[in-house]
């Protein structure tokens, strides 16, 4: 699984997106192959967004590790660490 993050780094947000980030790494031991993070302003950020029909920002995908859709939240505000942590890093 894989938990793609889209959000704009210079805005009201990003250090609240920044620190949830850094703690799902630092306290779940998530790695770069697990964790994506999209800025939306680039090239990339914009098209995977667009590819998910995102229109609020911050958001969190996850995906199975085929590129399915498994969960979203779109709503502008970011979940509870461990409700992502339950859809993606159960071992």
């Amino acid at each position: 699984m894989k938990v793609l993050v889209f959000y704009r780094p210079n805005s009201e947000h990003a250090r609240i997106v920044e620190e949830f980030v850094h703690d799902l790494q630092r306290q779940h031991d998530v790695d770069e192959r697990h964790l994506v993070v999209y800025d939306i302003d680039s090239r990339e950020g914009s098209a995977m967004a667009s590819l998910y029909d995102l229109m609020s920002y911050p958001s969190l995908i996850v995906v199975g590790d085929d590129g399915a859709f498994v969960k979203s939240w779109t709503d502008g505000s970011l979940p509870l660490m461990n409700e992502v942590v339950s859809y993606t890093f159960t071992f």
